[in-house]
């Protein structure tokens, strides 16, 4: 009899508060351990994107932000701080779409998302009030998913894959899911073109959104408030692992039938 296919998801217990310059890697591999497993070849780590951030140092205060005149004109439309706006702007390839209380934006690294990622949420300042604090994403998340894998698989000895996640909205549906912004050592999307389905037909259009598949179901068993669970261990992942990064997954914007 043929066993069945699993993916497994793991939340792994005893992360600590990261803060700048911790060593993510050393940090993951010890909590591996002390949750009763240890890494084997194919495994995914899904890693949020605060803990990436916090460990590069990507914290912000607002006080020190010197609007511009666009930032404060937008400002003014979208009823946000001038200061966070000047930060969207900056983190932004360019501005998509606005309306009161709402700004979103071409990020840096190329996708689509509210506010540049900027958050405000589960951040703690280094001085001063925490209300004027905030967490920009990793400055590439790609290289951060690269670096963090390499130091995870000196450490192991296996070979891994990496994911960094956001939780990003998604045009036409409500509510936010866990999304891939950086990705190594595994397929960020998966080509089905020119396979057969069940009835011997070739797909044609086919490609599968790997990463961010696992990425929801890492999100998840992360949970989106105090659970402080932010490392997920996915074991199973039904495809070889193969160099890739997230870049895989953004459409070019002549291929974008909505901007």
């Amino acid at each position: 009899m043929t066993k069945p296919k699993q993916l497994s998801y793991y939340a792994l217990e005893g992360i600590p508060q990261i803060k700048a310059g911790d060593p993510l890697a050393q940090i993951i591999h010890a909590a591996v351990k002390e949750n009763g497993l240890s890494l084997q070849d194919g495994d995914v780590l899904i890693l949020a994107q605060k803990i990436v951030s916090k460990a590069e140092d990507r914290l912000v205060n607002l006080s020190t932000v010197e609007p511009s005149e666009r930032a404060l004109e937008l400002a003014e439309f979208l009823g946000k701080r001038a200061e966070l706006v000047e930060l969207i702007l900056r983190e932004s390839n360019d501005v998509v779409r606005t309306r009161p209380g709402t700004i979103i934006v071409e990020h840096k690294s190329g996708f689509i998302c509210a506010n540049a990622g900027i958050d405000h949420s589960n951040v703690k300042g280094k001085w001063g009030s925490d209300e004027d604090w905030v967490l920009l994403l990793p400055e590439d998340s790609d290289a951060s998913a690269a670096r963090i894998r390499a130091e995870l698989e000196e450490l192991s000895g296996k070979r891994i894959g990496v994911l960094i996640i956001d939780s990003h909205g998604r045009a036409w549906r409500n509510g936010v899911l866990g999304t891939t912004i950086g990705a190594s050592g595994l397929p960020a999307l998966q080509d089905m073109r020119g396979e057969e389905d069940m009835y011997h037909y070739k797909l044609r259009v086919t490609t599968i959104a790997t990463a961010d598949e696992l990425a929801a179901g890492g999100s998840l068993m992360m949970g989106q408030a105090n659970e402080g669970t932010p490392v997920v261990l996915a074991r199973g992942f039904p495809y070889l692992l193969r160099e890739g990064n997230a870049k895989e997954l953004i459409r070019n914007k002549e291929n974008d039938l909505f901007r």
